[in-house]
């Protein structure tokens, strides 16, 4: 009965990096005044990613990208990625929309990233949240622990630092950004392979 009731659905695996489906982007709702910004993260005509929370309310080509992430120095890790996820003091918004790379929906294993229980093991370190007195010593211990080649990639405004006052960036070096309130599934595993050297639209 299960075998059938699975071969009637058919493959239900996200597309990505193929192509996405509408259901899996924020949603639109335009201003009034398309270079408007409640956040502050569009000023002038300059774009602030670690303000923006992916609202799309601007209504501009940035609000209606897939993401606005920004990665430096992207490594060449073709084959496969090792990430170490830590929350530094979430609301654990960002927690739900990391949990959900691993299930069977997006299923990141099909393309070669892979996470960690230990940051020895760890390329990437995705850290989440406002960093908190308790977890500063845990988040540098965590990057001290870590082989290189390593990165450092930020999610969500929280750990930016444009809400809390403080970011990751105060206490480890950080290599890439992405940006939401919290970041969507699709924008995670988009800067996960851009931060590994692959290309991606």
């Amino acid at each position: 009965m299960w075998i059938l009731r699975g071969l009637r659905k058919g493959v239900m695996t996200s597309g990505y990096p193929g192509k996405v489906s509408d259901d899996e982007l924020a949603p639109s709702f335009p201003l009034k005044e398309p270079g408007e910004c409640p956040f502050g993260a569009l000023e002038n005509g300059e774009f602030d990613i670690k303000r923006c929370l992916n609202c799309r309310l601007c209504n501009t080509p940035l609000g209606r990208k897939l993401d606005v992430d920004e990665i430096r120095n992207p490594m060449d890790f073709r084959k496969s990625l090792h990430v170490f996820f830590l929350d530094v003091g979430t609301c654990h918004a960002c927690n739900r929309e990391v949990a959900q790379l691993s299930s069977p929906y997006y299923d990141v294993h099909r393309l070669g990233i892979f996470f960690t229980p230990t940051p020895k093991h760890a390329d990437v370190l995705l850290v989440a949240g406002c960093p908190t007195d308790g977890m500063i010593p845990v988040l540098r211990e965590a990057y001290e622990l870590m082989p290189e080649p390593k990165r450092v990639l930020v999610l969500g405004a929280c750990a930016s630092g444009s809400l809390c006052g403080r970011g990751i960036e105060d206490f480890v070096p950080v290599d890439g950004y992405v940006a939401g309130c919290p970041p969507a599934p699709v924008q995670i595993i988009r800067a996960l392979l851009k931060i590994a050297g692959r290309d991606v639209e």
